[in-house]
């Protein structure tokens, strides 16, 4: 019996993790064909290929492609956690009776579908949208104002989307601190801010940098947002991993993007684990 538990999830891991990892290794490395599907796999009489990651190594649309990616996602994380943390702090010093409805009020947005609320931002944000619509109708603009399809709108939608991943470890940090570290901060004359700064801070600091790798570890793959709120200039690694997959049909190309980006993404997901595990 005991095996048997120990084995369904090893299955289940090995078919929906390492099975679909390692085809996208090996879609990497096939060759291009003009056939459906198209590509070849590689094989022991024709070899591997490895022309997409020379391509990708090489020119430059690519790499810049995941450099942005990566800024992105770090000005996520970091504008994340900068509206997180009042609001986790703000949960874990709420009265007990309070916590479970402000917790849910944090993960209220997951309870809708991801395309609606991206829709709704595209309401709010075009031209005929409620928000140049307020503004012209109170004469503080004369013309739209092109909120929609520009990196602010990027920002906003991939904040919006992933605000609730850097609360919940904030809020996890915060609410195991011993209260009475600032109070003995205070009795020796530390103000409040400075009672904050030299024991919430320093205390909070693991959460924060949990909270930060959670949000930075999706947002650096992220297709969705930046296709449907982002400028025409946002070529981030998703956008282009979409457009090689669908639109060019380079599915070898589009397989080492994965790879590429996954490799990339090893040190922080490492990071993470190590932090959740002191925690």
């Amino acid at each position: 019996m005991r095996r048997l538990v120990v084995a369904l999830p090893s299955i289940w891991l090995v078919a929906l993790v390492a099975a679909p990892l390692l085809l996208v290794v090996a879609l990497a490395f096939s060759w291009p064909s003009e056939g459906i599907p198209p590509f070849t796999l590689p094989s022991l009489s024709g070899g591997a290929n490895t022309d997409s990651f020379s391509l990708l190594l090489e020119d430059t649309f690519y790499r810049d492609a995941f450099l942005d990616a990566l800024l992105v996602a770090g000005g996520t994380g970091l504008l994340c956690l900068m509206l997180a943390f009042p609001m986790a702090l703000g949960v874990a010093r709420a009265a007990p009776r309070w916590r479970p409805l402000l917790l849910v009020l944090v993960l209220l947005p997951f309870w809708t579908g991801f395309l609606p609320r991206i829709g709704a931002w595209i309401g709010l944000l075009r031209d005929e949208g409620w928000i140049n619509g307020v503004l012209q109708a109170g004469g503080v603009i004369d013309a739209p104002l092109p909120l929609l399809y520009s990196w602010p709108a990027l920002f906003l939608g991939m904040v919006h989307a992933y605000l609730p991943f850097a609360v919940l470890p904030l809020y996890a940090s915060l609410s195991r601190l011993d209260p009475t570290l600032e109070e003995a901060a205070a009795d020796l004359g530390a103000t409040g801010p400075m009672a904050f700064a030299t024991v919430t801070l320093p205390l909070a600091a693991p959460g924060a940098a949990a909270a930060f790798l959670l949000v930075f570890i999706p947002a650096a793959g992220e297709y969705v947002i930046p296709e449907l709120l982002g400028p025409p200039s946002a070529q981030l690694v998703g956008r282009v991993l979409w457009q090689e997959f669908f639109q060019n049909r380079d599915w070898p190309v589009a397989a080492a993007l994965a790879v590429i980006l996954l490799l990339v993404l090893i040190i922080p997901i490492r990071l993470f684990q190590r932090l959740e595990a002191k925690s």
